[in-house]
């Protein structure tokens, strides 16, 4: 007990956090009865436990917790600080409260959640519960949901926003967990009562059974409108009062009228909106009933009207607007008589832009809508749609639409419809997109509703583009007819309202509720917050509409505007008496500091437990400035006499009368260095209280009527500050500009300075505009505050964080400061007020202008100019004075016109925007003066002009015909000044008015001027024109020239057609607020408006067609956004808005013809001459934007910089321009690779690596043009010093392989080696050696042994470096190309070649790293060694060696980063091929003609005589056309199968199967089988690993893909000769896709999934039939190994692979001849190396020892024991089991009759390791010799031989050969050579055996002399037998015979076997393809010989012989086989 007593002494709220579990229990218990007892709401007490409440709900003892929610409950609902513990109190609820078993305890848990909701917190209770959702325990997620159904049902939809439980409930309905599901069941039913069948499109996904219950449960609901049954606390207050006059009043609806006039009447009287608002609501509650009784509401509607159009709180509007909805609908069709007044005052205020106000106003006049008809209230809409404001154009056409639905084509005649067309006509021409839009919606409804026939006739003159848009808007719209109600609900579904945010009824009530209405200031054209965006805590979107320009002072926010009479000073002490200690008052006087500062305190602590309401603000600030007030000597009572200043008037309702009292006193302490910084606090509060506007222009005034320079500065210096915290909102700078003059002036420099400051800050928000004040000021001083703009240009003004008021009715949200932020951003331009000049220009005046005395009306003139200057900023009304200036316009003497355009020019900048209405009276005469003979009087016109274009956009001047007849004037200069501002003008603009067509008949008259300049600017102008209007109508207006005029026009217009311009793009709309919620940049006098300059709040965006971001900023392009454009930059910041890029069709073609035609110099330099710089600047003119070509080509690198900031942005979203401009990019960024500056050079490289990697995703291709330009330059970079650059344009170097064919690189390059730079020679060197690594030797150019002599030149080099790197890259071909090396490099010194020789010796010890790109190279290496070791670039293997040189490289260049991505390598694979196409069609030159060939006979060749030289080489690598291009066609749509768009890979798969369908046309897919196979199964990957993990994604969209590979593959499975094609690897990557399918879990889910399993089933089979049985029995058992060795592939994969090779076995019979056994021995005897039995008895499973044995022993019972013949191919056959195996098989199923002979010579072969001693060696060889003579051992006496020769290398077999033919002789050399090869390979290869068993076919002798020659591979001589073999493939391809028909087996069947026995995957397959295919050919000669069994003694005979010969040879051979016996 003693531990007891111990806590029992603490305070409560120390035992609540104790950590005795009985302490805290008692601690809850005390603190739940303190709780009750206190009455206060506000009392401090509350504050003490503010962080414990959280404690309250997490206590870990469950018995504790359930007091302390006890106790949290009553906490929240009585403190009125309980709101700030929402977040973290709710989050610990759901965390730790819903999951306790006690009921109770979850019981009170939703209560506490609905307490803080009730408390106004609902949005932050919401999110809580929302993130709850995701818990992974489902009684938290259940009670979650529980508690959000609750609140839903308690306090409604407004409240409870709906749209993110909505988002979930899919997601719970597909929960495992039944109560979950459950549940949300039950809220799906309590948000059906709330928004009915709104909320039936989100839940269409879900399981049908749970829709199919929820459809029943929704059924059963009550049809009523569900009411709230609980209220927010401010909205009690009123529910109370409504229920009071209810109850009084008995039946509400009989006592609606006389309650109406009540409230009425409250409406018309009250004076502050808080009122206004209790009546609205009020109204609104009694217009709700369904049904209103008849009678005279014209009173109350009127008073409506004028709250909706007058009142300047738009919350109030908004609630006007629904008790106007409620009226209309509950009166129906008596409200109709009412209709006419409303209308015109709802349509207009469609200029506010809030969502909540926008929303009201639609449904306001949708109801009205239907109480009248669309004739009574036509002309009220008509007159609104001619309104300057866009938002009240586009909503007003959306309501016409929504009208239109309504209506049918009886009740929308002609009549009515003629009007509504023509003004929607001109609207979808507006500048605005969204007003077009709805213009278009509107067009198209009435389209739908009464038909094309009769709106036809009115859209005569649309173009076809808005045409069909108008058609497409009418095939969207829905119709009602005759369904009268619901029409709100409808638009609401149709379309949601551009502008509006998705903010729910709770935020908007709430908004209603809270937030003090600004006043319809001058707005900014705010951006509209896109449709269905989230709502972001119930922040309305930014205020919009243009509002009235020239009004005076408009606050940004009206606060409760506080007012209260000054109180006597008696009647203050009596007031302050009430609320402050007795002692407090009494001492506040008294001379001792301490009782002073003491007395403050209790002050201090007064103020702060004191409530709002009952705080005498006026009467405690008097209390202070009592004596000693602020004369008090003692700094700290001064201190805290300041801070209890600023408490007052944060916590009070602090008036302006009482900041009066008090801010002399706080001015005067500003400067005080110890209570400055609290005067200025105190001084801040006070702003916020009473405005900032208000109290700066007093705090000012009060600082600079004393003397004290200090407080001055410091006054500005907070000033500056308070600007940035409140916001520019409301402040009136002319106010302040006299003051800021006063402190410029000032002798003392902090006041200055601080004056200068302030301008800075101002500068911010006013812009350039602000300098025009200050021009009158010394050099010295404006050459300061000069400095300071420049400081702040390009920054933006930062977001206000104050000046939201404090005195609405329930304090203000963090949610709502959104506000300020907005209405700070009204045009800065409008809070400088204009001046109202119309009474300075007086008639006399007007006479002067006008006087005959020239002197007289240039005084006139100097006193107009003198009153705009001093006026700064004007009114638009200036009298007559448009009327006088314009007679100056054609003076006699030409300086009072000049005088008059600078006039003219300084009223456009004054009047702004508004000097639009002048621009028919005034702006067209100063286009006249265009045409004066003097030069500068027309450049002063022109700057004019442009001045006036910047202000008024230039729709003003290009409508109506004043322009026309301008340009119809024969003035020359007249019309080439106008032409060329047109010229300069139009290309900025998206849209231009429809009275362009009336300038095309003078523009084409200008063409054919006299004057020659007239003319050249017609042609610049041209194109621009056609931009606009396009080729046919400007071809339609020559119709009208004479014929002769009309060609030369017409051709004109071809050309001019060829170069038009894209149009720019529509700036973005920003989709949230601007920074700062102001528009820095939008200061009207000094910016064009919105049609043709982007308001720079929207970042620039390229053209919408290629953009993917919305809008691409940089630094470059934000800097200059957020500045303001003053006059010189403007015309910059137009044309930012555009794509930089602009295509220009066939321009890059031209250019290159150009420079092929020498027009243009060709881009070849040692340094850039001027010349050359100039033509690449004229070249980019036509397609680079102006502004960027400026900062390209700018003599300071920073603004290369930004250039290439610039272009990085753009690289994306401008993919066809910078294609478009590649090769002007290209040379560009060659120029800066001979600049000195490092930082534009990192970046060029920077963006070289992104360009690059474009190219490639593109599929790009780079011309020779533009490599040629490029590369060398580049190439001259990587020589830097520099290793950071080094490394980069390596980078590149590697990356533009992917776009430009290694072997075109590779002579760049070899270039680059013979520079001076050491470093640059030893990169090029190493660079080389990456390209032979990478591709093999066929990117040696022109040849490998004339590249690889220039190469090691380089190992005599005296640089270390390139010494190296000469050798490496040696080295690195060796690797690749072994001892051939040393053939092709030639003769090099004794010292190289040792170096040489050490280097090769040391890499050779290393590990060996070859890649697989040499098993790649290998099977074409070691079959044409000799016919490519000196093939000249077009050489006739180019045909084998291109197609390897770039297939390779598919996978190869990114095997280094990407191994293992299907999609890599199906990516690049498609271009490489493309080129290959290009290199197949490009004639060599000597062209070989086909034809010719059939005529040669084949002996010819075998002549000795006529060996032909090595000279006749160059043999053009031909396939015939058919080939090439079916070929090519082919591998492109082959290419797409594997895409990752699902539409492309179907639509290539039909292509696909068209042609394997048809018999005749699939015999082009032969050679493209693998290819198409590798396709197809990264395919399948991709579905399996991306698409079916894709949600978003159909199933039936993959179904169908499914579908459709799987019948291609079944239609290709049919067709044996195809299917034999398949090689091995492919097979096996191809057979694992398909098990892998069949597996796929998620397919069964499917619908169709059982379906398409079937067909994999039924597509297994067909494989394991069709195929060739070699090839798929080898796939098989490697992909039987690769699963057992996977730990992850899972035992059913393995177990189906089993039961195919099962099936296999079952085939065997009937196979077993067509089978390579070699082969499959070989796979058995790895899978036996792999597994051996023990490894295999472990397994789970017995079916893989089961598999085998069955295998093996089906093979033995079919061969017999010459199964044992076929283990040739394994090297070492101690290795496995498999020999044993076979023998211990063979010894139990031996046959008694098996032959004798045939055990010995089993016995030989068996025992060939171990040879006999040297007395048995001739018998041995006899042996031997016997067995290659033999037809059958033939392979296997040579290979025993070949062991012989290798064991006895000194034997001599030389007795054996001597007596046989030499024929005989040079077949077993040549059988020997080939085993050797094969042998070697294998050593030197491990990772392949390089040679295909079937080579070993090629032994059989062929009937040639001198065939031995083909060993001669020192690559300089070639023998016979290679062009031999050549002429054999070149026969084939032409379809010639090279054997009997009947004797050759089909190409198919021998193309599939040679194959590499370790299967390579099969992407390597794919690149050995065509070596593979060139062996195959060879292999198929030396066959057809082996099958005709042609041996011959010297007898020259060819296959093609006459039977005779063969004959002779047959008799000839049984001779040599007796002699052997």
């Amino acid at each position: 007990m003693g531990d007891d007593s111990e806590w029992l002494k603490l305070p409560v709220d120390q035992k609540c956090e104790h950590k005795l579990w009985k302490a805290r229990l008692n601690g809850y218990e005390e603190a739940l009865k303190i709780f009750q007892k206190i009455k206060d709401e506000k009392s401090p007490e509350w504050s003490k436990f503010l962080g414990l409440i959280k404690k309250f709900v997490t206590d870990s003892n469950a018995v504790v917790q359930l007091k302390g929610l006890e106790a949290a409950l009553v906490y929240v609902e009585n403190a009125h600080v309980a709101g700030k513990t929402t977040g973290e109190v709710v989050s610990g609820v759901v965390s730790k409260v819903f999951n306790q078993p006690k009921a109770k305890a979850k019981e009170l848990g939703i209560e506490i959640c609905l307490m803080y909701i009730e408390i106004e917190k609902g949005e932050a209770v919401q999110e809580e519960l929302l993130k709850g959702l995701d818990n992974k325990n489902p009684k938290i997620v259940v009670a979650c949901i529980e508690t959000l159904r609750k609140a839903l049902s308690e306090f409604g939809s407004k409240i409870i926003l709906l749209k993110p439980i909505i988002k979930v409930l899919p997601k719970l309905f597909e929960s495992r967990e039944k109560a979950i599901r459950d549940e949300a069941k039950l809220i799906a039913v309590e948000i059906y009562r709330w928004i009915r069948d709104a909320l039936r499109p989100p839940l269409q996904n879900i399981n049908s059974v749970q829709l199919k219950e929820l459809e029943e449960e929704w059924v059963r609901l009550p049809t009523g409108a569900p009411k709230p049954t609980r209220f927010l606390r401010s909205q009690q207050e009123l529910e109370a009062k409504l229920e009071q006059q209810q109850s009084a009043g008995g039946d509400a609806e009989g006592d609606d009228v006389p309650q109406i006039d009540m409230l009425m009447q409250a409406l018309e009287e009250a004076k502050k909106w808080q009122e206004r608002k209790e009546a609205l609501e009020a109204v609104e509650v009694l217009v709700k009933n369904p049904k209103l009784e008849a009678g005279d509401y014209a009173d109350l509607v009127k008073a409506l009207k004028k709250v909706v159009g007058k009142d300047t709180n738009v919350m109030l509007v908004a609630l006007a607007a629904k008790c106007l909805t409620g009226l209309a609908v509950g009166l129906r069709k008596k409200f109709g008589q009412y209709a006419g007044h409303v209308v015109p005052t709802i349509l207009e205020k469609f200029k506010e832009k809030k969502p909540q106000v926008v929303q009201a106003l639609q449904e306001a006049i949708d109801a009205i809508f239907l109480t009248t008809t669309l004739q009574n209230i036509s002309e009220d809409v008509l007159a609104v749609m001619d309104n300057k404001n866009p938002t009240i154009k586009q909503q007003t056409s959306l309501f016409i639409a929504r009208s239109f639905r309504h209506c049918t084509a009886s009740t929308l005649p002609k009549s009515l419809l003629k009007p509504f067309c023509a003004a929607l006509l001109k609207h979808i021409n507006d500048s605005a997109p969204e007003v077009r839009d709805a213009a278009f919606e509107a067009l198209g409804t009435a389209l739908k509703v009464v038909g094309e026939k009769a709106v036809n006739p009115f859209l005569a003159d649309v173009d076809k583009l808005k045409l069909d848009k108008i058609k497409e808007c009418s095939e969207k719209v829905e119709l009602v007819h005759g369904k009268k109600t619901g029409l709100a609900a409808d638009k609401k579904e149709f379309k949601p309202v551009p502008g509006r945010t998705a903010a729910s009824g709770a935020a908007g009530d709430k908004d209603m509720k809270d937030i003090s209405a600004p006043k319809p200031g001058p707005l900014k054209k705010a951006p509209a917050t896109k449709a269905g965006g989230p709502p972001k805590k119930g922040k309305p979107t930014a205020p919009g509409g243009t509002g009235s320009t020239g009004t005076k002072n408009k606050k940004g926010l009206e606060t409760k505007e506080i007012v209260e009479p000054e109180l006597s000073i008696e009647v203050c002490e009596e007031k302050a008496s009430v609320v402050l200690p007795p002692t407090c008052i009494q001492v506040l006087d008294s001379s001792n500091w301490k009782e002073r500062l003491a007395c403050m305190e209790e002050f201090q602590k007064a103020v702060e437990l004191m409530d709002r309401t009952e705080m005498p603000c006026q009467a405690l600030v008097r209390m202070l400035a009592k004596k000693p007030g602020w004369k008090e000597t003692n700094f700290q009572v001064m201190q805290m006499k300041l801070h209890i200043v600023a408490l007052i008037a944060q916590k009070g309702n602090f008036s302006k009368t009482s900041a009066q009292i008090v801010l002399d006193g706080l001015v005067d302490k500003i400067g005080d260095v110890k209570c400055g910084n609290n005067a200025k606090e105190a001084m801040t509060a006070i702003a916020e209280a009473c405005m900032l506007p208000w109290t700066a222009e007093q705090v000012m005034s009060m600082a600079f009527s004393q003397k004290n320079p200090k407080n001055q500065s410091e006054t500005l210096n907070w000033l500056s500050n308070a600007i940035k915290e409140f916001g520019f909102s409301g402040l009136n700078v002319k106010a302040f500009i006299s003051n800021v003059k006063t402190a410029l002036a000032a002798t003392n420099p902090a006041v200055r300075t601080s004056a200068i400051t302030l301008l800075g800050v101002m500068y911010l928000y006013v812009g350039p505009s602000l300098r025009m004040f200050f021009e009158d000021e010394k050099p010295a001083l404006l050459s300061q505050i000069d400095a300071e703009f420049e400081k702040m240009q390009g920054q933006s003004p930062p977001a206000p964080t104050r000046g939201i008021s404090k005195h609405s009715t329930s304090g203000i949200e963090e949610g709502e400061d959104g506000d300020e932020a907005d209405d700070a951003g009204n045009d800065v331009v409008d809070l400088l007020p204009r001046t109202e000049i119309s009474d300075k220009i007086t008639s006399e005046l007007v006479s002067k202008i006008a006087d005959k005395n020239w002197k007289i009306r240039k005084e006139g003139l100097d006193e107009v100019a003198g009153i705009i200057n001093e006026a700064k900023f004007i009114q638009p009304n200036i009298g007559e004075l448009p009327t006088a200036l314009k007679g100056r316009l054609n003076d006699s003497n030409k300086i009072l016109v000049q005088q008059t355009l600078n006039i003219l020019q300084q009223l456009a900048v004054a009047m702004g925007p508004n000097i639009k209405q002048h621009v028919k009276n005034l702006g067209i005469p100063i286009i006249t003066v265009l045409g004066d003979s003097k030069n500068n009087v027309r450049a002063a016109a022109l700057a004019t002009v442009n001045a006036w274009a910047e202000q008024t956009g230039m729709k003003e001047w290009l409508e109506g015909e004043d322009l026309s007849e301008e340009l119809k004037k024969e003035n020359p200069f007249l019309r080439q000044e106008l032409l060329g501002w047109l010229a300069e003008k139009l290309p900025t603009l998206r849209s231009t008015p429809t009275d362009l067509i009336l300038c095309v008949p003078h523009l084409y008259s200008c063409l054919e001027d006299r004057n020659g300049d007239v003319r050249k600017k017609a042609q610049d102008a041209l194109p621009f024109f056609m931009m606009h209007l396009g080729y046919e109508k400007m071809a339609k207006a020559t119709g009208k020239l004479k014929p002769t005029s009309k060609d030369q026009v017409l051709a004109m217009l071809e050309k001019a057609k060829a170069n038009m311009p894209a149009k720019p793009a529509a700036p973005t709309k920003a989709t949230s607020k601007p920074m700062g919620g102001s528009a820095p940049a939008k200061f009207q006098p000094a910016s064009a408006p919105a049609e043709d300059s982007v308001s720079s709040n929207a970042e620039p965006r390229p053209d919408p067609k290629k953009a993917k971001a919305p809008g691409v900023s940089s630094k470059a392009k934000s800097a200059q956004g957020k500045k303001v454009p003053s006059k010189t930059s403007l015309k910059e910041d137009e044309d930012k808005s555009g794509p930089i890029f602009i295509v220009v069709p066939n321009g890059k073609e031209q250019r290159m013809k150009d420079e092929k035609g020498l027009k243009v110099l060709k881009w070849n330099f040692t340094t850039p001459r001027d010349e050359y710089i100039e033509q690449l600047k004229t070249q980019m003119s036509s397609c680079v934007a102006k502004w960027l070509q400026d900062e390209m080509f700018h003599s300071d690198f920073q603004h290369h910089n930004k250039a290439l900031a610039v272009m990085v942005d753009h690289l994306e979203s401008e993919k066809e321009g910078v294609i478009g401009c590649l090769d002007l990019i290209l040379k560009w960024l060659t120029l800066r690779f001979f600049d000195t500056n490092t930082s534009v050079l990192m970046k060029a490289l920077e963006y070289l690596k992104l360009l690059f990697t474009l190219l490639s995703e593109e599929e790009y291709h780079l011309t020779e043009n533009e490599a040629s330009s490029f590369i060398p330059y580049l190439i001259l970079k990587v020589g830097e010093p520099k290793d950071v650059i080094r490394k980069d344009v390596r980078a590149i170097l590697n990356r533009m392989c992917l776009v430009y064919p290694a072997s075109k690189m590779f002579p760049f390059i070899m270039e680059g080696t013979k520079s001076k730079n050491s470093k640059q020679r030893a990169e090029c060197l190493e660079e080389l050696g990456c390209l032979v690594e990478s591709y093999g030797m066929n990117v040696c150019q022109p040849t490998p042994g004339k590249a690889l002599k220039e190469i090691a030149i380089h190992i005599g080099d005296r640089d270390n470096a390139v010494r190296n790197a000469a050798l490496n890259t040696i080295v690195t071909v060796y690797n690749v190309h072994g001892d051939q090396v040393f053939k092709l490099i030639g003769n090099l010194s004794e010292k190289d070649m040792s170096m040489l020789e050490e280097r090769i010796k040391r890499s050779a010890k290393r590990p060996s790293a070859a890649p697989i790109k040499q098993v790649e190279e290998k099977p074409q290496r070691t079959q044409s060694i000799s016919s490519n070791a000196n093939m000249l670039r077009k050489g006739p293997a180019e045909d084998m060696s291109s197609k390897l040189k770039y297939r390779p490289f598919a996978s190869l260049s990114q095997a280094r980063s990407m191994s293992g991505h299907p999609e890599a390598a199906q990516m690049v694979r498609r271009e490489f091929q493309l080129d290959l196409d290009e290199i197949e069609n490009d004639n060599g030159t000597v062209r070989c003609e086909m034809p010719e060939l059939v005529q040669h006979k084949l002996d010819d060749i075998f002549e000795p005589v006529l060996i032909p030289e090595p000279k006749i080489r160059a043999v053009s690598p031909h396939f015939d056309d058919m080939h090439s291009n079916t070929a090519s066609t082919i591998n492109f749509i082959i290419s797409q199968v594997a895409s990752g768009d699902i539409n492309t890979s179907i639509q290539a798969l039909t292509q696909i199967d068209e042609v394997l369908r048809q018999e005749d046309k699939a015999e082009a897919m032969s050679g493209h089988i693998d290819q198409f196979l590798i396709a197809t199964f990264m395919q399948l990957r991709l579905i399996y690993n991306t698409h079916m993990a894709d949600e978003k994604l159909e199933k039936d969209e993959i179904i169908k893909l499914y579908s459709c590979i799987i019948g291609n593959m079944i239609s290709l499975f049919q067709i044996e000769s195809l299917a034999r094609e398949a090689s091995t690897g492919v097979l096996k990557d191809l057979m694992h896709g398909l098990i892998t399918l069949m597996l796929d879990s998620r397919i069964e889910d499917l619908e169709e999934g059982q379906q398409v399993i079937r067909s994999v089933n039924l597509l297994v089979v067909k494989v394991l039939e069709k195929s060739d049985q070699t090839n798929i029995l080898s796939a098989l058992l490697v992909l039987l190994q690769d699963s057992l060795l996977a730990t992850a592939s899972s035992p059913k994969f393995s177990e189906l692979v089993m039961k195919c090779l099962w099936r296999m076995v079952r085939l065997l019979p009937d196979t077993i001849n067509s089978i390579n056994l070699d082969r499959i021995l070989l796979d058995i005897h790895i899978f036996m190396k792999v597994f051996p039995k023990e490894k295999l008895k472990q397994c789970k499973s017995e079916f893989p020892i089961r598999t085998l044995k069955t295998l093996l022993h089906t093979l033995c019972k079919l061969k017999g024991p010459k199964i044992l013949d076929h283990l040739t191919m394994i090297d070492n056959k101690n290795e496995s089991e498999l020999e044993a195996h076979l023998c211990r098989m063979m010894k139990h199923s031996m046959d008694q009759t098996g032959s004798k002979s045939d055990k010995e010579t089993e016995k030989g072969a068996s025992r060939l390791d171990e040879k006999s001693s040297k007395a048995k060696v001739n018998d041995f060889l006899a042996e031997i010799f016997k067995k290659i003579g033999s037809k059958e051992n033939t392979k296997e006496g040579l290979a025993e031989l070949y062991e012989y020769k290798k064991k006895y290398s000194d034997a001599d077999i030389e007795p054996f050969l001597k007596n046989s033919s030499q024929f005989f002789q040079s077949y077993v050399e040549r059988g020997l050579r080939v085993i050797e090869m094969e042998r070697e390979g294998k050593g030197r290869i491990p990772t392949s055996t390089g040679i295909s068993p079937q080579m070993e076919v090629t032994c059989v002798p062929t009937p040639t002399s001198t065939v031995s020659s083909i060993g001669n591979t020192n690559g300089e001589e070639v023998g016979p037998s290679v062009y031999l073999e050549r002429l054999k493939i070149l026969r084939q391809r032409c379809g010639l015979d090279n054997a009997k028909q009947d004797d050759r087996p089909p190409l198919t069947s021998l193309l599939s076997k040679p194959a590499v026995p370790t299967v390579a995957s099969s992407t390597d397959m794919l690149h050995s393809k065509l070596s593979q295919l060139r062996e195959s050919r060879e292999q198929h000669q030396h066959s057809d010989l082996d099958s005709n069994q042609i041996h011959s003694s010297g007898t020259m005979t060819t296959s093609s012989s006459s039977t005779a010969n063969i004959d002779d040879l047959k008799k000839r051979l049984e001779r040599i086989k007796s002699s052997r016996k």
